[in-house]
């Protein structure tokens, strides 16, 4: 996944299975970007369904969104992160690999 540092990051990722849209309706989801797998420092990146970081809806679809501000703050660098999303007890881990900010040069 590709984050430009300084401009909003939007993504929308569709979870299917078998090519059928899963109903995402009552789902929770989460997402973090860290330096390295296990790693016990705080996530440089930390969007929810919670924060309105991440939306859902009943055609599979999760929408990503993390501000230009923050993106900012962001160092340009390879991070690692994953997405998981949650229905009652049962975790899905849907997506997870590197996370690559790229340097901005207009500011």
């Amino acid at each position: 996944m590709i984050c430009p540092q300084g401009a909003t990051f939007s993504k929308r990722l569709t979870w299917s299975i078998n090519d059928v849209p899963v109903d995402l309706t009552g789902y929770t989801a989460k997402m973090q970007a860290r330096d390295s797998y296990g790693a016990i420092c705080t996530a440089v990146v930390d969007i929810t369904t919670e924060n309105g970081g991440i939306t859902l809806d009943s055609s599979g679809n999760i929408d990503l969104l993390v501000s230009a501000t923050e993106t900012a703050t962001l160092h340009a660098k390879d991070y690692v992160y994953d997405l998981e999303l949650v229905t009652g007890t049962i975790v899905y881990r849907v997506i997870e690999g590197k996370f690559i900010v790229t340097p901005e040069v207009t500011i």
